[in-house]
């Protein structure tokens, strides 16, 4: 159940168009959390960004799909951006959506020394959704994520961002709320239930 705190910020927001979040060092066990709440069907699309090495295979695909009540897809370039879906960013590329809201793999340089960098998909994503986009910042050792975050929040989206207090790495949603002022900061379990009703299709009761 989500917190009557968040449900009063949750109604005054509204349903929002697209999910995208973030994280570093941390996050897969956030994601492990997170992943579950999610509601099969779902009518928005949900993006994901964690800081992986480029160098090596990636099995974070199948570790959330074991979890996840939505298919787990890493997308192609130009690949429309569909709801109902986690989208994961793969290794080595940024990954962007554009106006229309379709996603486009760069091989720009890293942004905070990672690529995939959650600044970029956020940055892209609230380009893309404006108002209708919520952001997630989740744990991690440096402050990518936070220009994005901040540009989720004046674009007129909802930034959420795991309470540092409650996280082993708490750099990146440190930086997250001094470069955005999210109007929430929560821990794992209050933003999972965010979720599930944000997927739901509706507001909580």
């Amino acid at each position: 159940m989500v917190p009557a705190h968040l449900s009063e910020m949750w109604r005054a927001w509204g349903v929002p168009a697209a999910i995208v979040i973030g994280g570093s060092a941390g996050s897969i066990e956030a994601l492990g959390v997170l992943m579950p709440a999610l509601v099969a069907g779902a009518a928005v699309p949900v993006v994901v960004v964690v800081h992986l090495r480029p160098s090596e295979p990636t099995m974070l695909p199948l570790v959330l799909a074991r979890r996840c009540a939505l298919p787990v897809r890493i997308p192609d370039d130009k690949q429309p951006c569909s709801a109902g879906v986690v989208w994961l960013a793969p290794p080595d590329f940024h990954l962007l959506v554009e106006l229309d809201r379709s996603f486009a793999l760069s091989l720009d340089e890293p942004v905070h020394f990672s690529r995939p960098a959650i600044d970029s998909l956020f940055m892209s994503a609230a380009d893309a959704w404006g108002p209708n986009l919520v952001a997630i910042v989740l744990s991690g050792a440096n402050r990518d994520g936070a220009d994005g975050a901040r540009a989720v929040r004046e674009r007129g989206g909802l930034v959420v961002v795991e309470d540092p207090a409650t996280v082993e790495f708490p750099v990146m949603p440190a930086a997250a709320i001094a470069a955005a002022d999210p109007q929430i900061v929560a821990a794992r379990p209050a933003i999972a239930a965010l979720l599930a009703e944000m997927t739901a299709g509706g507001a909580p009761a």
